[in-house]
């Protein structure tokens, strides 16, 4: 996550955050607990400020969401309705401060390299045996 210029905490790719937090001015320290909750200790206070929770949100069958592409998904019918969740509750993933996770795979560019691999390997494989049979044959011609 990050502050974007009119103080709310949103995604790498700059959208908010659903339900929206915002940074109040003068903070000299955000954390994020590894449950969601937001909190930000403002110059001359000593007491950290609750002034958020991240939610996250599964589905029934996550594989019928629709991508839409910049790690962004439709909700389908076959994907159900989202359920709302806090992080690390049973069945949600977690949330870490500090750390940073996007998707690292392109499903379609990694099946374009699987097929060009394939293809690699019966090419190799034909050649393979196209030297036995020559091999084969030149045994035979020494007979």
């Amino acid at each position: 996550f990050k502050i974007n210029s009119e103080g709310y905490l949103v995604t790498s790719s700059g959208l908010k955050v659903i339900p929206e937090i915002s940074i109040p001015e003068n903070v000299s320290t955000i954390h994020i607990s590894e449950n969601g909750l937001v909190t930000v200790m403002i110059d001359g206070e000593t007491e950290p400020q609750e002034i958020g929770q991240i939610e996250l949100v599964t589905f029934m069958n996550p594989a019928g969401l629709l991508a839409r592409g910049g790690n962004l998904f439709s909700v389908t019918e076959a994907s159900g309705e989202p359920i709302f969740g806090l992080p690390n509750e049973q069945g949600f993933g977690g949330v870490m401060q500090g750390y940073l996770e996007k998707s690292n795979v392109d499903v379609a560019q990694e099946m374009i390299n699987l097929i060009v691999a394939q293809r690699a390997y019966e090419i190799n494989s034909k050649a393979v045996k196209t030297a036995d049979e020559l091999l084969s044959m030149i045994n035979n011609l020494k007979r």
